[in-house]
């Protein structure tokens, strides 16, 4: 593995993006089997296997930039900063849940975090992304806005006029296609004719570069050099983060279209821990032991905070419509 990429990062920062990626994994894991237990009402679109693309895209922001994603938001959430706790509670309907038990899985959100959601109605979002970044155009606030999205969102209306609009306002907008090859079931090669979705981009002529999304170093310095081109005024840009989901489009998915060995093959050379441990072993001199104890660590946090969760009380649900409008 090079290590150009590692150009400005230190242990610190890798210690601390290895910690949340392994935190990620591991909430991740809990709220699968909590799931499985009916713990967990409705739909629940797991992140894990595409943990350095949020971690690696989170540390290349300022934390007053804007965030928006789909609905396969809790690692994204989590990535900027969100506990295992407030991600549980949201989960289980609690009170205590980053919007007090009413969003879900599929809309998890934090105004102090500056991520304006999670949403199910897949492109719907990204016009969303646009708007925020015409927002910090308009106020002169030097914010960016970073917008997640699915490689099966490029084939939507809404997409290309989000992207069309930012080319031509010149906004301060990411557009960050993760890129996991299936659209819930259907594999990107059968939904669509372009399978390089930088392309999408070039009708109207936006800056766009695609990248490997496994390792999270990469992820931060491309995502970094996005920001800088998008804040310097010079307009829009959009990534293509080639990336892999190890479950399968929610947890009701057995993800049985995937070809024979292609799941193991990606977490046995391409996983996001794993590249990362390496970084920390061979360039930066941690050993294995000190690995193992933040894991360990991360496991004993994500438990204590899955039980906690689950014990608070319920939402109160006279309180069920008090968002839905302005007083």
């Amino acid at each position: 593995m090079g290590d150009n990429h590692l150009e400005g990062v230190s242990q610190e920062m890798m210690l601390e993006w290895y910690r949340r990626m392994a935190s990620i994994r591991r909430t991740e894991e809990l709220a699968a089997k909590a799931y499985t237990l009916k713990k967990i009402i409705g739909f629940c679109h797991l992140y894990i296997g595409q943990e350095a693309v949020a971690v690696g895209a989170s540390a290349a922001l300022r934390a007053t930039d804007h965030m928006i994603a789909a609905y396969r938001d809790h690692g994204q959430i989590m990535a900027r900063g969100a506990t295992p706790y407030s991600v549980f509670a949201e989960l289980f309907g609690k009170e205590s849940g980053m919007t007090h038990g009413v969003g879900g899985s599929m809309h998890m959100a934090s105004k102090e975090l500056n991520f304006w959601g999670g949403y199910g109605i897949v492109g719907g979002h990204v016009p969303l992304g646009a708007g925020s970044a015409f927002a910090a155009k308009y106020t002169g606030d030097d914010r960016v806005s970073l917008t997640y999205l699915g490689d099966g969102a490029t084939n939507q209306g809404a997409f290309f006029e989000a992207i069309a609009m930012a080319q031509l306002w010149k906004l301060p907008a990411i557009f960050l296609i993760e890129n996991n090859y299936y659209a819930m079931g259907t594999s990107l090669d059968r939904s669509s004719f372009l399978t390089d979705l930088t392309g999408r981009a070039d009708g109207v002529g936006m800056t766009n570069w695609r990248f490997d999304g496994f390792d999270v170093a990469e992820v931060y310095q491309n995502v970094k050099k996005a920001a800088e081109h998008a804040r310097s005024g010079e307009g829009p840009v959009l990534l293509e983060c080639i990336t892999y989901r190890y479950r399968g489009h929610s947890m009701s998915d057995p993800a049985k279209y995937r070809k024979e060995g292609e799941l193991e093959e990606h977490q046995k050379t391409k996983d996001a821990l794993e590249l990362a441990a390496e970084h920390l072993t061979e360039s930066f001199g941690v050993s294995e032991d000190d690995l193992k104890a933040i894991r360990d660590e991360v496991k004993a946090e994500a438990k204590t905070a899955y039980d906690e969760a689950l014990a608070a009380p319920d939402s109160d649900p006279s309180k069920l419509y008090d968002y839905c409008y302005v007083e």
